[in-house]
């Protein structure tokens, strides 16, 4: 989970967050999610690897606001050696509560804002179809874990 304090560039007109940003802050859960597994996601792209998004939804439940603390929950829904799912969920929370450093089997904490999901496929730095446990195997076995639980 990753908090986040919403900025006043990121809010439009209406005094609500614009809602390109809430993709935005999904990526920020991604990449923060792989880095706490510990491996940043630059690693992986020097290694030859890259993982673009094939597929996103998001879901507008309720708006944040200017100030709003919100923490971002990320979570691996699917994997395999050619494809990686995340499912996220923004959240306001108030400054005193606290939260576990990851989602796995966790109550969530605070106000549901958005949930969405990110699919992704494995590819070699030509943009062609890899296979991580081929490439990268030892990141494999980490996302594997952190997928079962275990990490």
């Amino acid at each position: 989970m990753h908090p986040l304090r919403v900025r006043y560039q990121e809010s439009d007109r209406m005094g609500v967050v614009f809602h390109a940003n809430y993709v935005n802050w999904m990526e920020i859960g991604r990449t923060e999610l792989i880095r706490f597994f510990g491996i940043p996601y630059r690693t992986i792209e020097e290694q030859g690897m890259l993982l673009p998004v094939v597929d996103l939804e998001c879901r507008y439940i309720a708006p944040a606001k200017y100030d709003d603390l919100v923490v971002i929950c990320t979570a691996i829904e699917e994997y395999s050696p050619v494809r990686l799912s995340f499912r996220s969920e923004i959240r306001r929370i108030s400054d005193k509560e606290t939260y576990p450093p990851t989602w796995q089997g966790s109550e969530l904490p605070g106000e549901l804002l958005v949930r969405g999901s990110t699919r992704h496929v494995w590819v070699n730095a030509q943009m062609r179809p890899s296979r991580l446990d081929k490439a990268l195997p030892e990141l494999y076995k980490l996302l594997e874990q952190a997928a079962d639980g275990k990490a």
